[in-house]
């Protein structure tokens, strides 16, 4: 009992992805339409992605990078802005919550080191909200990014030209963030540098860039699926078994969620008419209910107007807990380390993300639509 308990906390929103779509199949009974319902090549680039990323992490190619990135840090704004500009840069190549996996920890020693521990839940909120909207950019950079751009078949270019305005909009309001923190004098010891494997780092590089290129169509993604994990299973197995495999699962049973949705005529005709009164605005109220990678498999079902969708499941990320998948990982990870400073931190969660989703749901609404 304790162990489902402790499963279904750490794994929310894939158990409401599980429920989620055992209800809807009483309503629409298995049958083979139900292979329609997955997006396949969604599904296989997410998971070499994570491997790779995994790979990359098991050898500290992230921290070891930071590290060095950290010591040109001389005071605590600058080091702020360095962790969070690394998280940033970070979501837009490997994704956001693995972001948060790789970075908060920087970000927890970094400020420990420094005895400025009385900041970390600010650091961490800022962290948060720069890996859920330093993604946006990318089709790769978030995994509902990465739906979107597959299933509506969306061209590169004009992808990054509709997220483009959100984020430059998020890099100067995290840039205003970060000169509240007083440039305080560090002194940062550069001991005990950690080496780098350098051939591995350079083969799971080649795997991360031949990820990216399925994702862009250059590469089948079925050639990656017998190429990447093939590679890795021989030069660090450990890492296929790190592999975040309850995004994987939440994606399939929303899959089925969304897929039995459609097939329910009173269910479509409701988000039919609500997605034409209001896309952007349905889409961003619908993640703080049940975050964006949910809802941007189940409005895809009912709209054409990708633009909109696209715009409102990346600004629908900041606001409540459970509206990005990433937030969860960062409150977590605080409550593990300061379990006794829960009420500071949700308070000043909910004043910052309200700030970013407000102020991006305005100019996005009545300025890049």
């Amino acid at each position: 009992m304790q162990r489902a308990s402790a499963f279904i906390r750490k794994n929310v929103v894939f158990c409401i992805a599980v429920f989620a779509a055992l209800v809807t199949c009483f309503f629409v009974p298995p049958d083979k339409e139900y292979l329609t319902y997955f997006d396949w090549k969604t599904l296989a680039c997410l998971f070499l992605t994570l491997a790779v990323v995994c790979a990359l992490r098991n050898i500290r190619f992230f921290t070891i990078l930071s590290k060095r990135l950290v010591i040109l840090s001389g005071n605590l704004r600058t080091l702020f802005f360095l962790l969070i500009c690394i998280t940033f840069v970070g979501s837009m190549l490997i994704a956001n919550d693995m972001a948060l996996i790789t970075f908060l920890p920087l970000g927890y020693y970094a400020l420990k080191g420094v005895g400025q521990k009385k900041k970390m839940a600010y650091l961490f909120i800022l962290q948060n909200i720069a890996a859920n909207l330093g993604g946006l950019l990318t089709p790769f950079g978030n995994p509902q990014n990465l739906y979107i751009y597959s299933y509506f078949n969306i061209p590169t270019m004009e992808f990054c030209s509709i997220m483009l305005p959100l984020f430059v909009v998020a890099v100067i309001m995290l840039a205003i963030c970060c000169f509240f923190v007083k440039p305080t004098h560090l002194l940062i010891a550069n001991e005990g540098r950690e080496k780098l494997n350098r051939p591995r780092a350079a083969i799971y590089l080649v795997l991360f860039i031949m990820s990216i290129l399925i994702i862009f169509n250059v590469i089948k993604f079925w050639i990656g699926l017998i190429v990447i994990p093939a590679v890795i299973f021989i030069m660090d197995k450990k890492a296929l078994a790190k592999v975040d495999y309850s995004l994987l699962g939440t994606f399939f049973f929303f899959f089925v969620f969304a897929g039995n949705l459609t097939r329910i005529s009173a269910v479509n005709s409701f988000f039919s008419h609500l997605l034409e009164k209001d896309t952007l605005l349905v889409s961003i109220i619908s993640c703080q209910g049940i975050s964006n990678v949910p809802s941007a498999i189940l409005l895809s079902k009912f709209t054409t107007d990708y633009r909109a969708l696209l715009m409102g499941v990346n600004i629908g990320g900041t606001g409540t807990l459970i509206a990005s998948l990433a937030s969860l990982i960062t409150f977590n990870e605080y409550k593990r380390k300061f379990p006794d400073n829960i009420g500071h931190y949700m308070l000043l969660f909910t004043v910052l993300n309200v700030i970013f989703l407000v102020v991006m749901t305005i100019l996005a609404k009545f300025v890049f639509l």
